[in-house]
């Protein structure tokens, strides 16, 4: 089932009027007919559609049933990633997406391969925006993730600092025992920042200065992974803790 997503200003008493890119989508791509079902995800909550009127430059879809599905996780993880090589960070983006992230923060780090100017920043930060929307529609999000701006490593740790837990999968820590003490700190409505390196990994006074601000320097088992790997990894990692522990069986 196709799923779209509109802002506030789009809500009507029983529907959603959707224009621009979408109603071309409906209307030219996916060719949709009246009667047909998908999703409208509007501030947070999905609701099922179908579509009601089809007019020159947008479209009616009206509601069946609000509130119909909630796949957000119910703790909200934050993923800190190092800049990697070529085009990895869209790879990161879509699946790390698809897993649950609340948002992405890309952050330049000593061993970054990869330097962006601003309007490098700027056209990468659209392009990555786009990904984490066509992701979260793909995934049946009821929110698209925000991809913020490029930050320093000095500011990246700061802002992981703010989150309830903040992780550092890092390839020199040995054993899980860190790992499943982390784990088990997360706890429902929490932020969880995970910080993964680049391809050349942690420099050492990138991993003490996290340290310093209480992050949980963990592993992700015995294996090298690449920086893509790490991250998806990372996050599947943490969502599957959560929706094993927290969700309850169905």
């Amino acid at each position: 089932m196709y799923n779209f997503f509109v802002d506030g200003s789009a809500r009507t008493d029983n529907g959603f009027i959707i224009d621009g890119k979408d109603y071309n989508h409906i209307c030219n791509v996916l060719r949709m007919q009246v009667g047909d079902t998908f999703l409208v995800s509007c501030e947070g909550m999905s609701s099922l559609c179908r579509l009601a009127q089809v007019h020159k430059e947008s479209v009616v879809a009206e509601i069946v049933e609000e509130n119909y599905r909630n796949t957000e996780l119910p703790v909200r993880f934050y993923l800190f990633q190092g800049l990697p090589k070529g085009d990895k960070m869209e790879l990161i983006i879509q699946k790390t997406v698809e897993l649950g992230v609340a948002g992405i923060i890309p952050v330049e780090m000593s061993r970054c391969i990869m330097k962006l100017d601003e309007k490098k920043k700027k056209t990468r930060k659209e392009r990555w925006q786009s990904i984490a929307e066509s992701a979260a529609k793909q995934s049946k999000r009821n929110v698209v993730p925000e991809v913020c701006d490029v930050l320093t490593y000095k500011q990246a740790i700061e802002k992981a600092a703010e989150m309830d837990v903040f992780l550092l999968p890092y390839e020199n820590e040995l054993g899980m025992a860190e790992t499943k003490r982390a784990l088990s700190r997360i706890k429902e409505g929490m932020s969880v920042g995970i910080l993964v390196g680049p391809e050349g990994g942690f420099d050492n006074k990138e991993v003490e200065l996290a340290r310093e601000i209480g992050a949980f320097v963990i592993s992700l088992g015995n294996r090298i992974l690449r920086a893509e790997t790490a991250a998806i990894t990372a996050v599947a990692m943490g969502m599957l803790h959560v929706e094993m522990n927290m969700e309850g069986d169905e």
